[in-house]
């Protein structure tokens, strides 16, 4: 009824744009396998990007990952 209309009204106005996180996730991408060109998440560990040399390309990580740089760890409260 004229209830459920008013808040669908209200609803509109206040609505704000959508926010997208896919354009921020592609510049996050700053990792980049040097054998295949895959792209990794800047927050990716290196363990996981060892899998990735090992099992893709059954190579040593640094052949794939020349100049990787491990991220400081992260200060806790």
């Amino acid at each position: 009824g004229a209830k459920a209309q008013q808040k669908r009204e209200r609803g509109k106005n206040d609505a704000k744009p959508a926010k997208s996180q896919l354009k921020q996730n592609e510049m996050a991408k700053t990792i980049i396998c040097s054998v295949c060109c895959s792209t990794f998440l800047c927050t990716v560990k290196k363990n996981e990007l060892e899998v990735h040399a090992q099992n893709k390309h059954n190579k040593a990580f640094d052949d794939c990952f020349q100049g990787y740089v491990e991220p400081p760890p992260k200060k806790t409260k």
